[in-house]
Parts: structure tokens; sequence; C-alpha cells
């Protein structure tokens, strides 16, 4: 008996430690593209990018127009002209090259402020379902990240996450390969 009282936690033990933590996995980017605040901040980044080049072209197109100017005129402008229009120029080339660089920079920032939302939303989402569903961790797979996942202990979770999101059901030939039931606290 005093033996069976030793061996019995032993056993218990190394049945736990064999115990596999289950996780899911998921495409981040596919699920975000399909939100409709991705599709708004795409839309409005388009604009402001539209806005930054309208603004960028009528710079190029002054410099043109004076690079014309003193093209034709190079002849007969005296020498101190001819220095104070190539300055100008440079001039309106360098601010060019600074507005572009400076409206990158501004469209980068505005990308991320835009996309804000919609990443926040997501990651909301995936909580839920780690939470719900008891996954030790979601992976993200975008970018070959992680090339094998085992079918036994990995969920895909795109579908969860799209139910908790509100986003259609995609439609796919084949079945998921688990649709696994919430965690119902016991461990």
């Amino acid at each position: 008996m005093r033996r069976l009282l030793f061996i019995l936690p032993f056993l218990l033990f190394c049945a736990i430690s064999r115990a596999q933590i289950q996780f899911g996995y998921i495409s981040y980017e596919q699920i975000l593209k399909e939100l409709p605040e991705y599709a708004q901040a795409t839309q409005d980044l388009a604009a402001l990018k539209a806005t930054y080049e309208e603004e960028a072209q009528k710079g190029e197109e002054e410099f043109q127009r004076k690079f014309v100017d003193f093209l034709q005129g190079q002849k007969d402008f005296p020498q101190a002209i001819m220095q104070k229009r190539q300055a100008e120029l440079q001039t309106l080339m360098d601010n060019g090259i600074a507005f572009r660089m400076k409206s990158q920079e501004l469209i980068n920032q505005a990308e991320k402020d835009l996309m804000q939302e919609a990443h926040k939303r997501l990651n909301r989402a995936l909580l839920e379902v780690g939470v719900e569903y008891g996954y030790g961790y979601i992976i993200n797979t975008d970018n070959n990240n992680c090339p094998y996942i085992n079918p036994v202990v990995g969920v895909d979770v795109t579908e969860l996450v799209r139910q908790k999101l509100g986003l259609s059901v995609a439609t796919q030939e084949e079945e998921p390969a688990q649709t696994p039931a919430p965690a119902s606290g016991e461990e």
C-alpha cells in the first residue's frame, strides 16, 4: 500500500508532464484585410497619398518650367543672372526632394495611425478566441513564419476569429482540420 502511495503521485506527474498545450494559428494579414476598418484606412491612405503626390507634381512642374526658361535664356543671361537662376533651380530641386522625403515619413505615420483601430480589433478577437477555447497561444503564419504545424496540437482558428469579428465565413472546399470545443475550465 505504501508503495502504491509513492508510485501514484509519480505516475500522475508523468501523465501531466506528457500533456501538450493546444495552440491556434492564423494568417493575421488575411483576416486584417477583411476588416471594414482596414478598407476605410486603405481608402483614407490612398487619398492622402494622392494629395501629397499632387503637391509634389506641382513643385516638379514649377521646376521644369523654370529649367526650360533657364535653358532657353542661358545664352543671353549675364553671369550674375545665370548664377542666380542656377541657385534658384538648385533650391527648387532640393525642396522637391525634401518634400518627397517628409511626405513619405508623414504617410508612414498616417498608415500606422489609420491601421491602429483595425489591429486593436483583431488583437482583441484573438485574445477572446484564445481565452474562450483555452489555447496556450495563437501563432501568426504570415510570411511562412511557421512552415510546419502539427495538426494534433495546432488548430486553424481563422473561422473562429472571423465569427468573433462578425465577418462572413469564407466558403472553403475543405472542412477545417478541427473544430475545438470551448474550454470548460478543467485542466
